[in-house]
């Protein structure tokens, strides 16, 4: 009977343990010029694992994400109510702009990373599974409370040095960087742009997941700017043929009316707008902004400086 129980208490921890979320928090600070060096950015990101899976995305990105997912669950007068609250400036932290407007899969044992953008509200992404190749370094000291052990790696353009700890035995760490014997517990960069510190653990029994769309985009790293950007261009022809479409309505009307006293050259001035409208300021309206996907960063950022350098 005896032996029962034990057997059953191990399987209830078990199943307790890969359901549950531990979630790691980063402070994470940012150099947001990609030319100059100018005053760090921080804000918090987090590494939730579950199980042999992990999702690493910015706090004020997941803050934004459940409160719209919460939205689309709620009744329309339900709905408008929150809306108009959120407005209020006293709940303007809750859409606090962030550096990683992405989130990231990683299915820990096998190092396969899928890298998560939006466009509009279609998602976008790319699978790679090249494990970031690590050179061990025999320094040990202790880093943001935990004896850990150095390794630098080169990953997109730079060189990182990361301190993992083996008393927390998650093979992962900050963005796609996994694969040591332990957790990254501080992570940075050469050139001083990048820097993630552990400063806590959680434990979470209901964690909101990020949703991955069934009909997602998929792309290649290579291809993934290229894609975003005709996605962008897409959503773009069809708010202009929507707007486009409205606007043509309303002329119509407007010219039924005027062709009901007598035909007196309605015809004539609306096509001519018809021809402004598809001619060439159409055409250069088609192409699309730039640094369209900067829009979430504060102004004084200037140009966004990439984590993985082309």
């Amino acid at each position: 009977m005896k032996q029962k129980l034990s057997g059953f208490f191990v399987l209830f921890l078990a199943v307790f343990s890969y359901s549950q979320t531990t979630r790691y928090i980063y402070e994470t600070s940012v150099n947001p010029d990609s030319i100059n060096l100018v005053r760090m950015k921080t804000e918090r990101t987090f590494l939730d694992v579950k199980g042999s899976r992990s999702l690493f995305i910015s706090e004020n990105k997941l803050i934004k994400d459940s409160i719209s997912a919460s939205f689309k669950q709620a009744e329309k007068e339900t709905r408008k109510k929150e809306e108009k609250d959120f407005s209020k400036p006293g709940n303007k932290k809750h859409f606090e702009p962030t550096f990683f407007e992405y989130f990231i899969i990683k299915h820990i044992p096998e190092q396969k990373v899928s890298y998560y953008d939006q466009v509009g509200g279609k998602q976008i992404y790319y699978t790679e599974d090249k494990p970031v190749k690590w050179e061990m370094a025999n320094e040990a000291e202790k880093q943001n409370g935990y004896q850990a052990q150095k390794a630098t790696a080169y990953f997109g353009g730079r060189i990182w040095t990361a301190w993992y700890t083996k008393d927390i035995a998650v093979s992962d760490g900050p963005y796609k960087f996994s694969g040591l014997p332990g957790l990254i517990v501080r992570l940075e960069d050469d050139k001083g742009d990048y820097k993630f510190d552990l400063v806590k653990r959680v434990i979470l029994k209901n964690s909101f997941e990020e949703p991955t769309q069934t009909d997602a985009k998929q792309s290649t790293k290579l291809d993934f700017h290229g894609d975003k950007a005709a996605l962008e261009l897409e959503l773009m022809k069809n708010r202009k043929s929507m707007a486009g479409n409205t606007g043509a309505g309303m002329q119509n009307f407007e010219s039924g009316g005027r062709s009901a006293g007598g035909m007196q050259g309605g015809g004539h001035r609306g096509g001519g707008r018809g021809m402004r409208g598809s001619g060439m300021n159409g055409g250069n309206n088609g192409f699309p902004v730039q640094n369209s996907g900067n829009r979430n960063i504060p102004s004084e950022t200037g140009n966004q400086n990439p984590i993985e350098l082309q």
